[in-house]
């Protein structure tokens, strides 16, 4: 199972959710597939909800501009 590291690369504010540069999640997907792009990223977004209680789709940043993907093993 491949783990990947998703780490937001630059500061954005909206709707209310800011994201700093830096804030980063682990997941481990049975896919090797970039999983920002995967099934709309939802596995990314509910680890940013568990992890830092933000919702980045609401935030409009669940995409490439805004997270930097690396996978670890």
């Amino acid at each position: 199972m491949p783990l990947f590291r998703i780490t937001v690369k630059q500061m954005k504010n909206c709707n209310g959710i800011r994201l700093e540069p830096g804030m980063s999640v682990d997941i481990s997907t049975s896919s090797f597939s970039n999983p920002v792009v995967t099934n709309g990223g939802q596995i990314v977004a509910d680890a940013f909800m568990r992890v830092y209680g933000v919702d980045i789709k609401k935030a409009g940043a669940l995409n490439m501009v805004y997270l930097d993907v690396k996978q670890m093993r």
